[in-house]
This record gives structure tokens, C-alpha cells and sequence, in this order.
């Protein structure tokens, strides 16, 4: 087989090429962008399940980046388990062709536990005195040490927060090129989540976003040309494009303000009780599944979905069927946001009765996405002084807290999820063959992924 990389450069869309990417922007003036019409929902874990089964979520059962298990009665995010993903991925398929094959998997989802033979994700040390280390998970298990004794501690708090920047970025596909240059694996997906961070915040406003796109210029282009040295086959691609948002939709406050949610008083906080609900929504991004307890709410539920301004539609059993989300994990149903809106998770309406992660970068705990956690709060003048006074404390070994983010979701300038948005949008594929079809499903991609192995 042909050696292989693909490039996720998460948020890039065509709208984003040019004068800030002055590398991207030549690069693919001699190759073929194809757009990837979004997948239901466009993001991160449902559309890279979709690249590498070839299956729509309907099968592979990645119904967004988070879902309500009703066995355990817990909203459930970004789990890393491959075995969630119920389909063959094209690195096996690859080995029964070419017992030779290997795959490197370099921060794509799903990434533990996975058939790959080499592969490296996220994962903090969660100490028993409450204390998070950045911290990643590696197969082989040696590989972890290896890369950080010669690249650094990985940077988690780079990688997503308030201090998400471009070193998370860098070490990744520094990290790549490590693996690459010690184990020569025949395909190598790669995840560069830089663009994720600025494109939330300030959406698509190159006065506030030029310097992160010159950021991620640079490391694609170092990445090209070690690739090309090496004479690989390079696939650029993309998950989701983010357009303007400038309207958070509160869907929990909504089905509370029906009486359908209910929650727990724990000292001064609210917390949901997902189990004891009616019906609440697991929000994520431009998406929310509505699970229902109570199944004789669902036309009230839908019907006042459906005349929320923001929500653009609601998928019913058919619906979700159309849109390949009947899938059991999936909810009741699920509501769609209007390109200009995205979901929150709030499910209290008095902020000060807002549970403690709410202040938190607390992604499990949460009960779906929560863009804020890129904020410190600006109406507060001495949150860095906090924060600083938070740092010394768990420096010195104190219990603490960091509980810097706002509670203000107007903050939120972009999203992604949803597939209305225009076309500028889209996901897009670079190659340097023109590929049959204008416009690639998110499945097909698979196929564009198995030809350059094969050819």
C-alpha cells in the first residue's frame, strides 16, 4: 500500500484561504478542493467515525460528541474508547489487504483502545487530592515516554480552555513526525485542533483571527514538506467549517420552564437530574438530543421546540431517519439550530444557584459542550489576579479550585453542527487528484482515504 497522511485541520473552510495562509493558499491553487457536505451533526467525533468507517451514524453510532446512557442514567462526553465505534475502520480493513500495513493515530477521537498501531490522545492525571495533570495516553504504553522525554510534557492546558493555543497544536504534529520518523507507519491521520479555539470565539473575523491563521499556516506547511520528502501521499481535510453565531439558544431553561426538568440542591447549587427528567436535552454545539422519561411530553416538547426562535428543526423518529441519526444512543428528538444559533447546556436561571463546574474547564461533569470554558471572565478585572492566586495555590500543593469561566454565553461568536450553513462553510478535502465527485458526502471520504492507499 502507498504511504499515506491525512491532515485534519479542524474549522478550516474555503472562506478561511488567503492572505493569512499564504502557504495553504498556494498549495492547493495546484491540487482539487472538494467540499464535504457536513454530516448530521458536524462535529468532531461523528464526522472522523464517518472518514474511517465509511458509515453514517445510524450504524457506527457516534450520534454526537457526547450522549445520555439510559443504562446508567449519566450524560456522557468525549469518552475515548474506541469500542464505541460499532464499525470496521479502514486501518483494518487495510491490514487484511496488506498484513504489512500500519496506521499511526495522532490525536484523531476514539483513539484509545483502538486496532492501531500507534496512537496518542489527551489524558490527564486526575490525582486524589482533586489535582489535574496535563498529562497523554499512548500505545504502545512506551511510546508516551518516549515523546515526551524528547518533545516536553504534552500541553494540556493548551489544548482546550482559556489557554488553548498554537503549542498543543505544534506538539501534536511534532509528535507526528516523531512517530513517523521512528516506525514509518503507511497511513497517519493527524489532528491539528488550532483553528477550533479562535474561530469559536471571535467566528470567522479575520481582524481578530489572522494571527492564529498564519499560526496554522506554518505548521501545515512543515508538515507538507516532511511528508513530501518522504514521498507520502497527503490528503488535507477538514471536519467542519464554523460560521457567525450571535444567538445561544438555553434549551434546558426552556423544557425546565415546562416543568420537565428536575434537579438536586446540593449546598447552594442546582444540579439536573437527568434520570428524574421529563425530557432534557444533551446540548452540543449547534445540536441537542431530547431524551425523554416521560414519553407522553413529546408533542408538548416538540411543539414548543419548534416555535423557539433559533431552533430550525426538530427530528422526530422519520427525521432522524432521513438525517441517518436512528441510533439508540441518539434522543427522543433532536432539535437542529439555525446557522446564526448555537445550544447551551444551562439548565438553571439563576446564575447564582449554578452548579461549581459551571466556573470550571470541566468537560466530563458537564452535562454537554461548553464553548465558554475558552473565556475568563471579562467582567471581572482581577480574574487573572485569581487565576494567578489559584496557580500558586495548587503550586504549593493547597486544594483549589480554578474557577475562572463566565457564565455569559453571548461571548460565543462561532459554531458548528448543524448543515445549513452556506456552502463557504463546508468542510473541505484538498488532493492532489481531482476526485470523481463535486461534492463528497462525509462517508465518502473513506473511499478518497482508500484510494490513495490502494493507487
Amino acid at each position: 500500500m502507498q504511504k499515506t497522511v491525512v491532515i485534519d485541520i479542524v474549522g478550516l473552510s474555503a472562506n478561511l484561504l488567503g492572505e493569512h495562509t499564504p502557504f495553504l493558499s498556494k498549495y492547493v491553487k495546484g491540487r482539487h478542493i472538494t467540499p464535504i457536505k457536513p454530516v448530521l451533526p458536524a462535529v468532531t467525533t461523528t464526522s472522523q467515525s464517518c472518514y474511517v468507517t465509511g458509515k453514517w451514524p445510524s450504524e457506527h453510532g457516534i450520534v454526537a460528541n457526547g450522549w445520555y446512557d439510559r443504562d446508567d442514567a449519566e450524560v456522557k462526553f468525549w469518552k475515548q474508547s474506541n469500542k464505541l465505534v460499532k464499525a470496521d475502520k479502514i486501518w483494518d480493513a487495510a491490514k487484511k489487504q496488506d498484513p504489512s500495513f500500519t496506521c499511526s493515530k495522532m490525536f484523531w477521537w476514539y483513539n484509545m483502545y483502538s486496532t492501531a498501531d500507534y496512537s496518542v490522545t489527551p489524558r490527564p492525571q486526575y490525582h486524589a487530592d482533586g489535582v489535574k495533570a496535563p498529562d497523554c495516553y499512548a500505545y504502545p504504553a512506551s511510546l508516551r515516554d518516549e515523546l515526551q522525554k524528547d518533545l516536553g510534557q504534552f500541553p494540556l492546558f493548551n489544548f482546550w480552555g482559556p489557554n488553548a493555543n498554537i503549542k498543543s497544536t505544534k506538539w501534536i504534529a511534532d509528535a507526528s513526525m516523531w512517530v513517523d520518523n521512528k516506525h514509518n507507519p503507511t497511513l497517519t491521520l493527524i489532528y491539528l485542533p488550532h483553528l477550533d479555539y479562535c474561530l469559536q470565539k471571535f467566528g470567522p473575523d479575520f481582524s481578530k483571527i489572522s494571527k492564529e491563521l498564519n499560526e496554522i499556516d506554518q505548521i501545515v506547511e512543515e508538515l507538507v514538506r516532511f511528508y513530501e520528502a518522504k514521498n507520502t501521499k497527503i490528503i488535507l481535510l477538514s471536519e467542519y467549517g464554523i460560521n457567525a453565531v450571535n444567538r445561544p439558544v438555553h434549551i434546558n431553561r426552556i423544557l425546565r420552564e415546562e416543568g420537565l426538568i428536575a434537579v438536586r440542591t446540593e449546598r447552594w447549587y442546582e444540579l439536573l437530574d437527568a434520570g428524574a427528567s421529563k425530557a432534557f436535552a444533551t446540548a452540543d454545539h449547534q445540536i441537542a438530543h431530547i431524551y425523554l422519561n416521560d414519553p407522553s411530553v413529546k408533542e408538548q416538547v416538540k411543539k414548543r421546540l419548534e416555535q423557539t426562535p433559533g431552533i430550525e428543526m426538530v427530528l422526530d423518529e422519520a427525521g432522524k431517519k432521513a438525517h441517518h441519526l436512528d441510533h439508540e444512543r441518539s434522543g427522543d428528538l433532536v432539535a437542529v439550530a439555525a446557522p446564526d444559533s448555537w445550544f447551551t447546556y444551562y439548565y438553571w436561571f439563576d446564575d447564582a444557584k449554578a452548579p461549581d463546574y459551571a466556573h470550571l474547564v470541566d468537560i466530563h461533569r458537564k452535562p454537554g459542550y461548553d464553548p465558554v470554558e475558552m473565556f475568563m471572565d471579562p467582567k471581572n478585572p482581577f480574574i487573572k489576579l485569581r487565576a494567578g492566586y489559584k496557580l500558586g495555590r495548587k503550586l504549593l500543593g493547597f486544594r483549589y479550585l480554578m474557577d475562572v469561566i463566565p457564565l455569559d454565553a453571548t461571548l460565543v461568536k462561532g459554531s458548528h453542527g448543524g448543515i445549513s450553513a452556506p456552502k463557504e462553510f463546508y468542510p473541505i478535502c484538498v488532493t492532489d487528484q481531482p476526485l470523481p465527485k463535486k461534492e463528497l458526502e462525509a462517508v465518502e471520504v473513506y473511499d478518497v482515504i482508500w484510494e490513495h492507499l490502494v493507487s
